[in-house]
């Protein structure tokens, strides 16, 4: 199985024009993206809570979760985002990709425009 990885732009709703631009992992399997914490502060997204997960491998870990912007080329979305901490990757995870209005080719492993519904 493939990795695909890509660069995205991150935002605060509040400031969308001051970005930082990263590099994801994207994982369709997971729901949330996972950005940097350091990255997530230095743009001032605020943590709006804390979340318990469950992860692949059976564990659950606690994040905080916010709200941030995301873009890709000409694509643009909003949503939740994870405050990742030392040692968790950076990924671009299935709500992200769906406010992006794009999908993920399981067999090509590239990111296509979905057919939007309403």
């Amino acid at each position: 199985m493939g990795v695909t990885t890509l660069f995205v732009d991150v935002a605060n709703p509040t400031k969308p024009e001051v970005t930082e631009r990263l590099e994801f992992v994207v994982d369709s399997g997971a729901t949330y993206s996972v950005v940097p914490a350091g990255v997530l502060r230095k743009l001032r997204i605020r943590p709006l809570k804390r979340e318990t997960f469950r992860l692949a491998n059976g564990t659950t870990i606690v994040r905080r979760k916010g709200v941030a912007i995301f873009r890709f080329g000409e694509y643009v979305g909003g949503g939740d985002v994870i405050f990742g901490e030392a040692g968790d990757a950076t990924l671009l995870g299935a709500l992200t990709l769906e406010a992006l209005g794009l999908s993920l080719d399981p067999i090509r492993r590239e990111l296509k425009p979905m057919q939007l519904l309403l």
